[in-house]
């Protein structure tokens, strides 16, 4: 009887081990295969009626919820199952849902209920065995008890092992969590003083010089106010460009310092004040705009100020004598924006890129867009940025 008692028992305990991380579905496949093998075993003992039967269905279903109710469910399994066994001794099989019940109460952390449960399901059934007791001595019957005995321990130890391992599973995913979260503080604050040290630089080295130039622009518009002359308009402009360059350096800086938003006055709202300054510094330029104007991302934006701003600046520089057309189209989907001038740009070669056209790029394909840089057929040189933005209903 021992051997019979041991095999199915530890092939039970070790399924339960094994779904220890089950699913609701596969704690009710469980308690439907327990239900068959008990309904089994009630169909061929002598004598087991319909009580029985209900008795042997109730314990095992109640497997089926285990985990969301698992002292419920053992005071159930318990009780049914001890019904079952003290009207017909059917021997250790009725000790398997029990066994399930206590490893799950266990795991959950309530040994006492399981302690209680299974300390009263052993009496119960061995009381019953000792008081109808037919071709078994009183000695058999209490070895074939200590043996189920054993079992009981065994799953509560599984069950406690099953609590440890969870604990401690949690805590590593913890651990990890924290780790990572330690690993991305480390990665802001390393690049949030990166980009104090370029703010830093850009102060110490840039705002001297642009300083400088103003300074000397407006000497040189006040000698020539002081002696009655008129003063050039490249110098007028140099002097508003000064200005302009150092009011975007303050603001660059501020957001190096706090990167929180873009720099103010660097979006398409300020096209009029950029195309302005382009006049004032020989560059005649026309700006057309094509669709309905719409509030645009903020990245969006300030590309898009950026690129005519860029584009623009090149023209100045390389393109000779020459005027600049700007056009900005608001499309489904994406924004338009093109620079095209008339200047003295060679068709022959392309063009080599600089800082400004690599910086250009770089935005545009940042905001996952296209940009196309290169000579017109007719002369001058044309710059087509294609820039996505997302639809809002």
């Amino acid at each position: 009887m021992r051997p019979q008692a041991a095999g199915p028992a530890a092939r039970v305990l070790t399924a339960v081990r094994a779904a220890g991380k089950g699913s609701p579905a596969a704690d009710a496949a469980l308690a439907v295969l327990i239900a068959v093998l008990q309904e089994a075993g009630a169909l061929t003992t002598p004598g087991a009626g319909l009580p029985d039967h209900l008795a042997v269905l109730a314990g095992s279903l109640a497997l089926a919820v285990r985990r969301r109710a698992p002292v419920a469910v053992l005071l159930t399994v318990t009780a049914c199952m001890l019904f079952y066994t003290m009207r017909n001794t059917p021997g250790p099989a009725p000790s398997f849902p029990v066994l399930i019940a206590i490893y799950t109460v266990v795991r959950a952390g309530r040994p006492l209920p399981a302690a209680v449960a299974g300390t009263v399901f052993l009496g119960g059934a061995l009381a019953s065995r000792l008081a109808t007791a037919s071709g078994q001595s009183a000695q058999e019957i209490v070895q074939s008890t200590i043996l189920l005995l054993g079992w009981f321990l065994a799953a509560g130890v599984m069950g406690t092992v099953g609590r440890h391992q969870q604990a401690y599973l949690r805590q590593a995913e913890e651990r990890a969590a924290e780790a990572e979260r330690t690993r991305e503080e480390a990665a802001l604050r390393r690049a949030g003083e990166e980009r104090l040290r370029i703010a830093r630089e850009l102060h110490d080295s840039l705002t001297h010089s642009i300083s400088i130039i103003k300074v000397q622009a407006g000497v040189a518009v006040h000698l020539a106010r002081k002696r009655g002359e008129e003063a050039p308009d490249a110098l007028l402009a140099i002097q508003e460009a000064a200005g302009d360059a150092m009011r975007e350096l303050r603001a660059t800086l501020e957001v190096l310092r706090e990167p929180s938003g873009q720099s103010p006055g660097s979006g398409l709202a300020h096209l009029g004040d950029l195309v302005d300054r382009a006049r004032a510094a020989g560059l005649p330029t026309t700006v057309t705009v094509v669709g309905e104007r719409r509030a645009l991302p903020s990245a969006v934006d300030h590309s898009a100020y950026r690129i005519v701003q860029e584009a623009l600046t090149n023209v100045a520089r390389h393109a000779g004598r020459a005027s600049a057309a700007v056009h900005i189209g608001y499309r489904p989907g994406e924004l338009v924006v093109q620079v095209d001038d008339d200047g003295h740009a060679s068709t022959d070669a392309p063009p080599t890129p600089g800082n400004g056209l690599t910086g250009m790029r770089e935005r545009v394909t940042a905001l996952g867009g296209l940009l196309h840089a290169e000579p017109r057929p007719e002369g001058g040189f044309t710059v087509r940025a294609r820039l996505p933005v997302e639809e809002t209903s």
